[in-house]
């Protein structure tokens, strides 16, 4: 599961988690949340240094506004994974991402769940974060991973 395209360094990081063995990925992708949302990537921008950042939060896409973008984003991650020799198939996130989770999970005998996000300091303290949701849904290891920006 991620939230935004995969930088270069995260693609070659995750298509080589497993040394040499092959590796096929079925990547979801969240698109931009809620107002509440915004408010909690401002604090997490903030509680990174990212001040400029945080005062941007309110004019990034949201919702409806954002799936085009996620829908992009994912296709360019894809490609990506692909040019790297792994499989790789994948879809925006309509609803409830911990439902679709589970259910990819179990429809293709997921070995392992790979939450790569930027990292959200408010959620994970609370452990309201993905990876430490899905813990609890999906039924096998689930690797939470920061980001990379390029």
């Amino acid at each position: 599961m991620i939230e935004k395209p995969l930088s270069s360094v995260d693609v070659e990081f995750v298509s080589t988690l497993h040394g040499d063995e092959g590796v096929s990925f079925v990547v979801l992708m969240q698109p931009r949340g809620d107002q509440a949302d915004v408010l909690l990537r401002a604090i997490d921008d903030v509680a990174l240094g990212q001040v400029d950042e945080a005062v941007r939060e309110g004019e990034e896409p949201r919702g409806e506004e954002a799936k085009p973008l996620a829908q992009r984003g994912l296709e360019v991650t894809l490609e990506a994974l692909r040019a790297r020799g792994s499989e790789a198939v994948g879809q925006v996130v309509e609803d409830h991402p911990l439902d679709l989770l589970t259910s990819v999970v179990s429809e293709t005998g997921a070995d392992e769940v790979i939450v790569l996000t930027a990292p959200h300091y408010v959620e994970e303290f609370f452990h309201r974060d993905w990876a430490s949701r899905a813990r609890h849904k999906v039924g096998v290891p689930v690797l939470k991973l920061f980001a990379h920006n390029e």
